[in-house]
């Protein structure tokens, strides 16, 4: 799969979660250290629990030339009138066939765009190990502002996360 402007944005709605549920647990189980939540927990949910969360969160999905969803980011306004100005990206995953493919980068842009309408600073986590997606998120002036040490436990091992902010311009693209 190439950078090919096929690639579809589109947000997820309740209708979509089958498909939604089939990728979360995906990403769960194919990248266990990289989610707060686990495949074990999230597989013994209904798919009217994925219903109900698409219907409460905004979830993007990516999908290819034969609207196959490859890949999601999820975005959520932060609760609170004194956080309210702040948004945070959570839940990206592309699946493997699909890397390299620039849908990641696609994803970004649709976040970046949708939170821009509704917040001031849009923030995220990402496991200190994981370059490739530090580096994708410095490329869209995510800059790092924190370290959390031991932020995620999977397996016995701890996972150190990466605090990343971005300032977000209303007028820019």
């Amino acid at each position: 799969m190439t950078d090919k402007p096929h690639v579809q944005i589109r947000l997820l709605m309740a209708a979509d979660a089958r498909l939604y549920r089939e990728i979360r647990l995906e990403a769960l189980k194919l990248s266990p250290e990289a989610f707060g939540s686990t495949f074990e927990h999230e597989r013994s949910q209904s798919l009217v629990h994925f219903e109900d969360a698409l219907t409460k969160s905004d979830v993007f999905g990516a999908f290819d030339e034969t609207d196959n969803l490859v890949g999601m980011a999820g975005y959520r306004t932060q609760g609170g009138a004194k956080q309210a100005h702040k948004g945070l990206l959570w839940g990206m995953y592309v699946r493997p066939i699909a890397r390299g493919a620039g849908v990641a980068k696609h994803l970004v842009k649709a976040i970046l765009s949708h939170a821009r309408e509704r917040v001031e600073l849009l923030q995220l986590a990402v496991v200190s190990e994981n370059e490739t997606a530090r580096r994708l998120y410095r490329n869209f002036g995510f800059a790092e502002y924190g370290h959390e040490v031991h932020a995620l436990k999977q397996s016995g091992r701890y996972y150190d996360e990466v605090l990343m902010a971005v300032a977000l311009d209303p007028a820019s693209n």
